[in-house]
């Protein structure tokens, strides 16, 4: 489960995951998906891209 907020600047994140790993998905490039989504700080950016998701 990702944080919901980025644990360096406290900006919400966990809203953005979903979307982030669909377009992933489908081969984006990530720095251009989180452009797109508004993830501008390179903590939050951290955040989502080496998150592991360990629950199914």
């Amino acid at each position: 489960m990702i944080p919901v907020r980025c644990i360096s600047c406290g900006k919400p994140i966990s809203a953005f995951f979903d979307e982030y790993q669909a377009r992933i998905a489908e081969e984006e490039d990530p720095k251009v998906v989180l452009d797109d989504i508004g993830i501008k700080r390179y903590c939050c950016r951290r955040m989502l891209i080496s998150h592991v998701e360990t629950w199914e």
